[in-house]
């Protein structure tokens, strides 16, 4: 049979098994795909998609050598068929792929000893990878912008495009998938900017929440000065990074989710401030105001600047205005609570968000109740009056104890407040009482709660039981989390009376400190002194 009858009969194939494939007669369409030999016509169809490129015409002497590019479009599609009957019959019937990924992925590799290829994923990610080898052969430098304007091809390689990241996903080989979102994006293929996008969020997401660490992207050319990212993570912040400028150009369509994607993986990463100047550089429309100001209070809040994020909170619940923002309004309350000089604009917030209960979730009003016996007891160190003093750090106690008995003493974080409270208050008894309970609640998993029951102990001057609480607590704690209990330790100590103890201890926390320098960087404290270890001044 002759070159051209072969070619001929091979595209003769191909449209039956588009056919039978139209039709939903997924086997027998593939039993027709697989008759045809399409490793034999690749380096004529490289040569026709090449001519095609350049914009050649083909020369009379040699249009019978050549395939004609009509047929290298029906073939190319032929692939892409195939490739889609394989992802059709590696879904179980009635079952989603990406629910079978997700369920039973590790079953098959571990306990059945079987691979996703044999549910096609992998075969049909192969056949989709034909296409664009094939493609990336003929034309190095990407495909023409006129290149679709006459012709299916261009639609063909789009969706092959968009197809091969998702097969290579469902079969489960993250790496594969990594480098064929990569591929998609690097290389020039005529995507619109929708589809561009698509890519890029999906590939961001997959980055954040795969867990599979892949090497950085090798870029065939990086210009001096070209950030390149070096991990998941930040390319994964790169490509969101790309989606919101895109965004704020109005090029594409805009997604409120690519923001929270932004803002976990900044989070992660510990750049809130970066990530407060992503949401500042955000077009109006794309968060409700609200939300906006929320999420920037938040970023600086965990960035340590407490005072901007009080601010820009203040901007939602001023003159009562949007008086039942309840997240904001314990937000703001708990920035004051912990600063001294807003406490009572703290109790002030606190209260309002008592007052915005009105039979809601129990939860919140606990928390409401905790911050504002935290804001008051700041709140009665600047009392002018031992009068006014004293009424204050009684309604602290008391909203406290309601709180408590809201949640049924199941609260942790109220009953370590009321703890603290009654320690300050020198009610040493109580206090130390509520710190057992807690203790025992939490089965000894915190480290500030050994603290507080070692602390409460030495202000009753039981320093051989307070001593023997921080040995306890340091058998239990990790080596960089031994920094608070070795200071308190040392403290105890020389409150006994033992100086020399409490140079050997002071010797052990420095030489902790020294250590840890070397291990993250000059200039890392292992002390952290907070707002609860000041207050423990008054204890001990």
């Amino acid at each position: 049979m002759c070159s051209a009858m072969v070619k001929k009969f091979q595209e003769a194939r191909a449209l039956l098994g588009r056919v039978e494939y139209q039709r939903g007669h997924i086997e027998e369409a593939l039993r027709v795909f697989d008759g045809i030999n399409i490793s034999a016509l690749t380096p004529e169809m490289k040569k026709s998609v090449v001519r095609k490129v350049s914009q050649q015409k083909p020369r009379p002497h040699s249009s019978s050598l050549t395939m004609p590019f009509h047929s290298v479009t029906i073939l190319m599609e032929t692939i892409y068929l195939k490739s889609l009957a394989l992802y059709d019959l590696g879904k179980f019937e009635g079952i989603e792929p990406q629910l079978l990924f997700t369920s039973f992925s590790h079953l098959f590799r571990t306990t059945l000893n079987i691979t996703p290829t044999k549910f096609g994923f992998a075969e049909a990610a192969r056949e989709c990878s034909a296409i664009l080898d094939i493609v990336e052969s003929a034309a190095p430098e990407g495909l023409p912008s006129n290149f679709g304007n006459d012709c299916n091809l261009n639609e063909t390689i789009c969706r092959a495009v968009e197809l091969l990241p998702e097969l290579w996903k469902l079969g489960g080989f993250p790496l594969e998938t990594i480098s064929s979102y990569r591929r998609a994006l690097v290389s020039n293929w005529n995507l619109d900017a929708k589809t561009i996008a698509k890519l890029q969020k999906e590939f961001a997401v997959f980055l954040l929440y795969s867990g599979c660490e892949a090497e950085p992207p090798k870029l065939r050319c990086q210009l001096d000065g070209l950030f390149v990212p070096q991990n998941n993570l930040e390319e994964a912040i790169l490509l969101l990074l790309i989606l919101l400028v895109k965004f704020n150009l109005k090029r594409i369509e805009r997604d409120a989710t690519v923001m929270h994607h932004l803002t976990f993986a900044l989070s992660v990463s510990g750049q809130l401030k970066p990530l407060a100047r992503q949401f500042e550089a955000l077009l109006p429309g794309l968060l409700d105001n609200r939300e906006w100001l929320y999420n920037v209070a938040l970023c600086y809040l965990a960035s340590g600047d407490d005072l901007t994020a009080l601010n820009l909170l203040r901007r939602v619940l001023k003159s009562g205005e949007d008086s039942n923002s309840l997240k904001e309004l314990l937000l703001a309350s708990k920035v004051c609570g912990e600063d001294y000089a807003h406490a009572g604009e703290g109790v002030l917030y606190a209260r309002r968000a008592l007052a915005n209960q009105h039979g809601g979730c129990d939860q919140m009003e606990v928390v409401a109740g905790r911050l504002l016996g935290i804001s008051l007891s700041n709140l009665a160190r600047y009392a002018t009056t031992d009068i006014e003093r004293a009424a204050q750090q009684h309604e602290a106690l008391e909203v406290l104890a309601n709180a408590g008995k809201k949640m049924h003493s199941r609260d942790f974080g109220t009953i370590y407040s009321l703890s603290l409270e009654n320690a300050v208050q020198r009610k040493l008894d109580t206090a130390a009482r509520y710190a057992k309970k807690l203790l025992k609640l939490e089965v000894g998993s915190e480290l500030k709660t050994w603290l507080l029951i070692a602390r409460i102990m030495s202000a009753q001057k039981r320093y051989e039981d307070a001593e023997c609480i921080v040995d306890a607590a340091l058998d239990q704690a990790g080596k960089w989390s031994q920094g608070d209990l070795l200071q308190t330790k040392a403290k105890i100590q020389i409150a006994h009376g033992q100086f020399r103890k409490a140079i050997e201890t002071y010797t052990q926390l420095l030489a902790l400190i020294q250590l840890r320098a070397k291990s993250f960087g000059a200039g890392i404290s292992v002390l952290q002194v907070g707002t609860h270890s000041l207050k423990f001044v008054r204890i001990l």
